[in-house]
């Protein structure tokens, strides 16, 4: 049986686990690391971009906000737990959005040598 939660407590776990893009609610609570996981979710951004949604909408969908980051590691109020998994998503998402600008970069000269 599957229970409906509140989104905003959707949200905190979402992002207390770490976990970006599409939401998994199946990896939500795997707590293995998987050094392809950057790698995939890239692909599947970058399946967005073949199928024509533009490379700048999908960067802001991938990046987290610097002023978001800042506000979350400065504010006491939240728990050192959430500071550090705020942390290591923001690192998973820029290596996300590296591998996803590679790709990117890559069609472009492929297409220009064709």
């Amino acid at each position: 049986m599957v229970t409906k939660l509140p989104l905003a407590e959707i949200s905190l776990r979402y992002l207390y686990y770490g976990f970006s893009g599409p939401f998994p609610m199946a990896m939500m609570l795997q707590d293995d690391f998987d050094p392809q996981a950057p790698m995939r979710e890239a692909a599947l951004f970058y399946g967005l971009f073949l199928r024509g949604q533009s490379v700048d909408s999908i960067r802001r969908d991938i990046d987290i906000p610097k002023a978001v980051v800042k506000k979350v590691l400065r504010t006491q109020a939240y728990e050192a737990n959430l500071r550090k998994a705020m942390r290591r998503t923001y690192v998973y998402r820029q290596e996300v959005l590296r591998i996803f600008n590679e790709l990117v970069l890559n069609e472009k000269n492929r297409s220009r040598l064709q």
